[in-house]
Order: C-alpha cells, then structure tokens, then sequence
C-alpha cells in the first residue's frame, strides 16, 4: 500500500482535479447500477402476473414507492422502465466521458512533469552516476517508464475508482435483497483474491525484467546509431543485428509472460463468480417455491451479484497494470532520490575573478570507496595566466586532474583553491563560468552551426558568433557550408570532419572567453593538416589565460611554462621541457618514444 501511495503521490498536485474525477465516477457507478432494479417490474407486472414479494431486509420506504409503481398499468409502467433505463444510460455514459476526460488530465500531466524532474535530475547529478548507467537505460525511465504510469493514472487508478464503486452500489444492492446469500458470497471472495494477488505479484516482477530488456534495446540501438561508421567500417552489421535479435526476443519473452498472467486473471475470476451464481439460483429458487421473495426480485439479486463479476474481472486486471506500475515507480524514485555527489553549501559564494592562483592542496583521489587511489598526494599551485602542461602515460590520472578543477569530481582527500577560497564554498554556476574546457571528444549538438557556437552564450549576436569562428580558423569552411552558419550539423556533427568539428567546439570557448581554460587531448585524434590548423586557432584561444594542457603529443607541450609530469597517480617531476628531458627518465623516454615515431 506504502508503495502504490507513492505512484498516486506522483499526481499529488492535481488532487483538485482527481477529486472531479473521483465524484464522476461514484455518479456513473450509481447510474451505471441504477438500470437493475428495473428488472423487478418488468418480470413480475409487466411480462407476468406476480405479486413482487420483498424480503425483510428491503427497507419499508423502497418497499411502498416500489409498490405503488406497480399498481400502474403494464403499458404505462413499460413506457416508465423504458425512459428510466434510457435516462439512467445516458447520464452513465456522460458521467463516464468526464471520469475519463479528467483522469487523462491528471496522467497527462504527472507524467509531464515526472519526465520534467527527472531531465532536470539527470542535469543536477554528478558525472560518477553516469559512469555506473547506461544510455539507454536512463531513456527507458523518461519514456518507456512513465508511459506506464500515464496509463496506470489513466485506466490503472481510473478503473480502479471506478469499478470499486460499482461493486459497492451491487453489493449494497444485494444486501438489501438478501444478506444472507450475500454474505455467503463473500466468503467466497478469497478464493479471487489470493490467485489474483499471486499474480500480480509476479507480475511486478515481469514488468521490472521487461524494462531492464527495453533498456538493452535502447543501449544497443543507441550505441549502433552513434557507432555506424565503426559497425560499417568492420563489417559488424550481422554481429549487431543479431545482438539486437537477441535482445529484442528477450524482452518479447518478459512480455508474453506478462501478458500470460493478464489473461488469466479474467477467466479465474468469471469461473469463481458464475459458480456462486449458480449457488444463488438454487438457494433463491427455493424461496420462490416458498412464496418468499418473487421472480422479478431473485432476478435482481441473481443479476447485482452477477453483474460484479465485470468489475471484478476488471479489477483484477487493474492489479496486474498497477503492480506493472508500480515496479516503473520504483525505477523512477530511484532517480528522483538519488543524491548527487557534488553538491553546493547551503550558503555558496559567488567567486570572482581569478587574480592570484589555483592551489591544489594534498589533493588524492578515487572514483569509490575501496578501489585505488588515481590521484595521490597532489600538491600544486598554479599562478594566474600560467600555462601547465600534464603528460604521462595511459591512465596515469591526467583527465581526472581536470575534471577536478570545475568540480565534475571533488576531491576525496585535500582540497583546490581558488585565490584562497576552497571550490567547494563556491556556487557551481561561478566557478564553471570561469572555465572553458575543450576536449578530444568533439560534442556538438544536431542544430545550426551558429547555435553550436553560442552554446554557452545564448545571447550572443552573429557578429560575436562570427569573430570566435575567425579566431578558431573555422569562417572559412562554415562559409563554404550549403547555408553558412545556418547549416544543420547533423547528430554529433555527423556532417562534418574531425578538425570542423573541433574548431566548432574552440570557436564556443573562444565566445565563452572563459578565464581558465582546460584542453584534454583537444588534438589528439586529428590528422597532422587539421592539427596545424586547430593548433593555430588553439593558440589564439589561450592568449592571456590561465591554461591546463593534457597531451599525449609531447610536442605540442614544449612551450609550457610548466610541465607535470604524472606516474602512477603522482606528480614525479615538474619543470619545463629541457630541464625535463634531462632530470626525468619517463619524460625524456616518452619524449623518446614519440621522436622515433615521427
């Protein structure tokens, strides 16, 4: 129960309108039972010369209004029972269109704005939770997932309100027909509930592994489309063909058996309710032999108790949707509560411009408790508008050294200072707006050339746009582009080649124009063309700022006022390139390395 109040907690805002929904729905449940009782009439006055008989347990002032109804004649009472049931359905079925008109406002909106908290989540959360998810599991929640609580809040709480209602008006019929018949028939209620729980329990089981498989999709589809060239490239089309095979049979199994235990919960619950119909046939057509209660009042009782059995069957369907449901809700919380690890104090600063010097004070590093350390007993300070290169081998730490400095990670021992002042007291939004990062991995987003360049200044004018374009070496071609800087670069920039791309990415720093500037291999992966031409444009980029440099290309790095040199997570040597080539053994042996090659 905790756990479905949850799902509907989802709808919490819209109570107002859920209340609207609630109050249509009691009224259709009683139009939609009040055709019944006309049933009395029509089989002991109109079709037939009964006398109704009421049992005790109908109360006296039903008993007389019913009574006086039939002293009418046949003709008059028939055109009567006609318009009331006509009357009665066409209320239930207006009655039903604002039940459904209402609940669908409330799913549409919750999941509006479900699928909103969790983007803005995924915004707020540091880089360590994606480095534990996947792609296409996250794209699962915020569309496969709540579509399931839209259709849970829609037909799932829906019906649930409603055919509960309708029960209830049956039920309460029948008692006041029979209690005792009726009360026999409760007993054998467990007999529905206990498969239908059983069910249902399985179920949320189902729905959990189905959408982890959905994810599987998702992953694999996303990973083929943005590795198309790749998959082409090795001939790895039937290998990830069948890979998606496999995955999309997979999830088809987790849905057939869902669907399996759906069905079933319907033929267990009629096979249960015309039996105790049966039951009631006989017990009622013994009082009728009796002269206790009349044909036209067991036909009453026989069809409000029979008539649950819609309902019911519905119900028990509305259990296996909403334990569906619930097992989406608990993927979703499990977003919506999860913490991020980088947090701002309750009071941040704002930072201002840096003027002295980052400090990086016995700073060490793991990605979780347990596992070694990558960074190891960092101490470093850099001056205002000084240029520090770090080189070292694979994996020794060096992009993690930068992604320190905007807090993408915080330390897990020391602490960085800015002009004295630790990062971590700072606002999030003060400190990256300082800093400027160009990376190998050239991320551009599928819209126009100029709105990938004003990424970071939306408010830019196109000659702004145009002057960091110059000052990247990147007017020219975007000028040669079919509509200039109108030009739609494709998913990722498809359109266009890997040193496009890259002064793209340098012309949106050279417009953020940020104090600190950190370059991650913002070379590494072009041609030796295409290098000389970003360098250039790097170049002017890195006039009069402070500037960290990873480069696996030593030569590249010569110019630093400083070099880092990293092994093992430590600082080893620091100094500039010749004082280097002759005081560090892995300096001058990379260096080494790198000069035989070319």
């Amino acid at each position: 129960m905790r756990d479905y109040l949850k799902l509907v907690g989802l709808s919490r805002k819209y109570w107002g309108i859920l209340a609207l929904g609630v109050l249509f729905s009691l009224i259709a449940s009683v139009f939609d039972s009040a055709k019944l009782p006309a049933i009395v009439p029509l089989l002991d006055n109109i079709f037939s010369s009964h006398k109704i008989t009421f049992p005790a347990t109908v109360p006296h002032f039903a008993q007389k209004i019913i009574t006086k109804i039939s002293t009418l004649s046949p003709l008059v009472l028939l055109k009567l029972v006609i318009a009331y049931v006509g009357i009665s359905f066409v209320i239930n079925k207006i009655t039903l269109f604002f039940k459904d008109f209402f609940m669908n406002i409330v799913a549409q909106k919750t999941v509006r704005d479900v699928r909103q908290r969790i983007y803005e989540k995924l915004h707020m959360l540091s880089l360590d939770f994606y480095s534990q998810k996947r792609m296409g599991e996250l794209m699962s929640r915020i569309t496969n997932d709540t579509g399931i609580i839209a259709y849970a809040i829609s037909t799932g709480l829906s019906d649930l309100i409603y055919q509960s209602f309708v029960v209830m008006v049956l039920f309460s019929l029948a008692m006041f027909i029979s209690w005792k018949i009726t009360l026999g028939v409760i007993l054998v209620f467990p007999l529905i509930i206990w498969p239908v729980l059983k069910i249902g329990r399985r179920m949320k089981k189902l729905s959990t592994f189905s959408q982890e498989a959905m994810a599987d999709l998702n992953t694999i589809l996303s990973e083929t489309i943005a590795g198309i060239r790749i998959v082409k490239g090795f001939s790895q089309e039937e290998e990830e063909i069948n890979k998606f095979r496999r995955a999309n049979h997979n999830y088809y199994r987790f849905m057939i058996k869902g669907i399996k235990r759906m069905l079933l919960l319907s033929p267990l619950t009629e096979t249960v309710i015309y039996t105790v119909a049966f039951v009631m046939l006989y017990l009622g057509g013994k009082q009728i032999i009796e002269g206790k209660i009349s044909p036209g009042v067991l036909a009453l009782l026989i069809a409000s108790l029979t008539s649950i059995s819609k309902p019911a069957k519905r119900l028990s369907q509305v259990h296996g949707i909403n334990q569906t449901a619930l097992a989406a809700s608990e993927r979703i919380y499990r977003i919506l509560e999860e913490k991020p690890s980088v947090k701002e104090t309750k009071t941040p600063i704002n930072l201002n411009p840096l003027s002295k010097e980052i400090v990086f004070d016995n700073v060490w590093f793991r990605y979780a408790p347990g596992e070694e350390y990558v960074l190891k007993n960092i101490n470093l300070r850099v001056k205002a508008g000084e240029r520090v290169a770090v080189v070292g081998s694979s994996g020794v730490g060096k992009t993690t050294l930068l992604n320190l400095l905007p807090r993408f990670y915080d330390p897990t021992k020391g602490k960085i200072l800015f002009d004295g002042i630790d990062i971590k007291l700072a606002t999030l939004k003060s400190l990256r707006q300082m800093i400027g990062l160009v990376t190998q991995e050239m991320v551009l987003f599928n819209d126009t050339v100029a709105a990938n360049i004003a990424y970071g200044k939306k408010n830019a004018s196109r000659q702004e746009i145009e002057t960091a374009a110059k000052k990247a070496y990147a007017y020219d071609f975007i000028m040669r582009l079919p509509q200039g800087f109108d030009t739609i670069v494709g998913d990722r920039g498809f359109r266009l080649s890997g040193g496009e791309q890259q002064r793209i990415s340098i012309a949106r720093a050279v417009l953020k124009n940020p104090q600190i500037l950190l370059l991650d291999e913002a070379t590494s992966q072009l041609d030796s063309e295409s290098e000389e031409v970003v360098q250039l444009a790097l170049e002017e980029l890195m006039k009069n700022k402070t500037v960290f440099i990873v480069a696996h290309r030593l030569s590249t790095v010569k110019d630093a006022s400083r070099i880092l040199v990293l092994d093992k997570g430590e600082i080893t040597a620091m100094g500039q390139h010749e004082e280097l080539l002759s005081q560090s053994p892995l300096y001058s042996r990379l260096y080494s390395l790198q000069f035989r090659e070319t």
